[in-house]
């Protein structure tokens, strides 16, 4: 009989929750969680504990909320659980003396097919550079981030409607399955450690901000869709109509041209059209939203406000 790996799950967001759950419920021996202090959210700024931590709560598990991994009470105490085997899936980056404390090292579960899209959003950019395929991947974390040996991988098409909501939910359920499969190969001791390939590019997945999030539409009415759901709930695309800030959550290509127009003139009906030109066309905006109000349709939107 194959013996129990100690297991530390390390996560935070939704997407690890399911691969804790899994391995919970496939019988393995979790004995701590590690995860983000509670943080202020909301209107009142209550003090509210991560999704892992809830659902680690739930198991009666114990869970450490380091705010520095380098803190000497928090190493002694993750130490006190004498772990075989730590699992990472959506934390943050950790240093050597956290990621080579067990005996058979530290595993990250990675929202791509690496060595493509290394870094901290795999998911989005996946979508934005139009992708057909991305996946998910195991594998053993060291030195440089992204880039230790891989245990598993598996594949996942990207459709042509994908968000990165869509597809985050869909990964989210063929990583945990992997997180599941990586631990039992590891307990029975038959997996493999291969090398990440070499690759003549490497496209980067780096973290999102307000300067990369902004829609350019100068480029094609193809380029500005894929960028438009491939940051599609979250963190969102944006732009200025009239001077006005909104969100941008879907966009189509339009059968509409109503008037010959520079990129970024826009144009409406007052009813339930919002276009703005590309480079190569018209955009529909089906999905926004304006500062201090709720998402809304075009139509919606047109209802009770003025865009133009």
């Amino acid at each position: 009989m194959v013996e129990p790996l100690r297991i530390v799950f390390m996560g935070t967001p939704d997407f690890a929750v399911t691969s804790l759950e899994r391995l919970l419920g496939g019988g393995c021996q979790v004995v701590a969680v590690v995860t983000a202090p509670d943080r202020p959210s909301g209107r009142g700024l209550t003090l509210t504990p991560s999704p892992v931590k809830k659902a680690a709560e739930a198991a009666n598990l114990p869970v450490l909320q380091p705010e520095k991994l380098r803190d000497p009470a928090f190493l002694t105490e993750l130490a006190s659980y004498k772990a075989d085997l730590q699992v990472v899936v959506a934390f943050r980056m950790l240093p050597e003396v956290v990621w080579s404390m067990p005996t058979v090292g530290t595993f990250n579960l990675h929202g791509s097919l690496l060595p493509q899209y290394r870094g901290a959003a795999p998911i989005n950019w996946a979508i934005i550079n139009g992708e057909l395929q991305t996946g998910v991947t195991t594998f053993f974390i060291e030195k440089e981030i992204d880039t230790g040996q891989m245990i598993f991988q598996d594949q996942e098409p990207v459709y042509p409607d994908d968000t990165a909501g869509t597809l985050h939910d869909r990964l989210m359920e063929r990583g945990a399955a992997l997180v599941l499969k990586t631990v039992r190969a590891i307990e029975a001791g038959e997996y493999p450690r291969t090398p990440q390939p070499t690759a003549d590019t490497l496209k980067p997945a780096p973290k999102l901000s307000r300067e990369t999030t902004e829609i350019n539409w100068n480029q094609p009415v193809s380029t500005i869709r894929n960028f438009v759901r491939g940051l599609s709930p979250y963190p969102t695309a944006w732009t200025l109509i009239n001077g006005r800030f909104f969100k941008v959550y879907d966009v189509s290509v339009a059968n509409e041209s109503p008037f010959a127009a520079e990129p970024g003139e826009a144009y409406t009906d007052h009813k339930k059209l919002i276009l703005v030109r590309a480079a190569d066309g018209w955009l529909s905006i089906n999905s926004l939203q304006a500062e201090g109000k709720r998402r809304m349709t075009a139509e919606e939107f047109l209802r009770g406000n003025k865009l133009l």
